[in-house]
């Protein structure tokens, strides 16, 4: 039997998914009632029909917990409840429950028109995609002097509903990239508290593997090994471009080179040109370039005049040889992910970005941008209760600098 038949890989990993697309639909809103007050001695009481109930939204929440959306295979269609109706006495009626939808860290949210919608790249972050309806408001609200018995009561408004394309970019700060076999898995084991498939023959990775790495100062990183590219990759060859989406969140590039063969140049060029037809800027990115194998044999130089390539480090995953060099240089070149924030979220053209939409049920007509600075409220802000909460939800911390734009001011 040929290298590489299903017999000798054994049994593969469970397939990562890291695309998905599902259906949302929020509450409608509850009927406001239609009532009057009747009582022994009140024959001709006046209006008193409650107002109904919100309709539930339909939330998305950063878990830390979840490793790709494989959740999502099976079920499509998410509907939040909808509101109870008001009843008479003044009762008013249940808002809805709502749905949360629990999604990796990383997940970008699009809508049909291929607009991104909500990023959540941090712990907890949360997004209301589809806003519930509001309930309709009782005929005790339409009572005046003139009209003293409104027959009549609003009807709840229809909740939000629509396609939501999920894509999964995993957060990361460092990333493997290589050829196959180039010992990329067998790196990752070594720095790492990943277990990965090991094997010698190509593409035994077969979908991103991410690892933590321990640092002495109790600091931790978090590195991602995806499966090899070839010459050609950007024209479907091999395993294609299907999973470098989750390199480009990544701070550094570890560029992993088979250092016992000859003409390291040419294979670093190969894969350095493969990054390049991706796009994404995954060229820009600085690299470590890791001559690895050096146990089989000297590594045969490495010489090239790169202003990306910050280090080049020969070592061995086999005898560990070098090991400890690029665990030092890791944690030196990938600064901690708050102090370098501003810079990822300027790389990815998001520093002006929208990052939530509040569409009250009131309609207070105000939004909410992220900045490089920290959140920006423009129009009409609302009173402090409420804008705390909708700057939460758009993920501001206790620290986030926050500025207040006129509704007439220049956005």
């Amino acid at each position: 039997m040929s290298p590489g038949t299903s017999s000798e890989r054994g049994t593969r990993e469970s397939p990562f998914h890291d695309q998905a697309r599902v259906y949302v639909q929020a509450g409608r809103g509850g009927g406001g009632s239609l009532s009057f007050r009747r009582e022994k001695y009140i024959p001709k009481g006046g209006p008193d029909g409650g107002d109904g109930g919100d309709g539930g939204d339909v939330v998305l929440v950063a878990d830390p917990g979840l490793r790709d959306l494989s959740n999502f295979r099976s079920r499509h269609e998410f509907k939040a409840g909808s509101g109870r109706p008001g009843l008479g006495s003044n009762k008013h009626g249940a808002d809805g429950d709502p749905v949360e939808l629990r999604l990796p860290i990383g997940t970008q949210v699009l809508d049909e028109g291929g607009q991104l919608v909500a990023d959540l790249a941090s712990v907890g972050a949360r997004a209301v995609v589809a806003r519930g309806g509001r309930g309709g408001r009782g005929n005790r609200h339409f009572a005046t002097p003139v009209r003293r018995t409104p027959r009549f009561a609003e009807v709840g408004e229809s909740g939000e509903g629509g396609w939501l394309e999920l894509r999964l970019k995993l957060v990361v700060d460092a990333a493997l990239a290589g050829l196959p076999n180039a010992g990329k898995s067998s790196l990752l084991r070594r720095i790492s508290n990943a277990k990965p498939k090991v094997a010698d023959y190509p593409f035994t990775t077969l979908a991103p593997v991410m690892g933590t790495v321990d640092g002495p100062d109790g600091r931790q990183l978090t590195v991602v090994d995806v499966p090899g590219l070839i010459e050609g990759a950007s024209e479907g060859h091999g395993l294609g471009h299907e999973f470098l989406a989750h390199l480009e969140r990544a701070q550094l590039l570890i560029h992993v080179i088979d250092g016992s063969e000859t003409g390291p140049l040419e294979r670093f060029r190969l894969i350095d040109a493969e990054l390049a037809a991706y796009g994404a800027g995954l060229d820009e990115r600085p690299q470590i370039v890791v001559l690895n194998k050096v146990d089989l044999g000297a590594a045969a130089p490495f010489e090239l005049s790169d202003e990306r390539i910050v280090r080049v480090i020969a070592l061995s995953c086999a005898t560990g040889e070098g090991v400890d060099e690029l665990m030092r240089a890791l944690f030196q070149l990938c600064p901690p992910r708050l102090e370098s924030e501003k810079d990822e979220l300027e790389a990815q053209g998001l520093v002006d970005f929208l990052v939530y939409r509040p569409r009250s049920r009131r309609r207070h007509p105000f939004r909410i941008y992220r900045t490089d600075r920290g959140f920006r409220v423009v129009g009409e802000v609302p009173e402090e209760e409420e804008l705390a909460e909708a700057l939460a939800q758009a993920g501001a911390r206790s620290d986030s600098v926050i500025e207040i734009v006129g509704k007439d001011k220049k956005r």
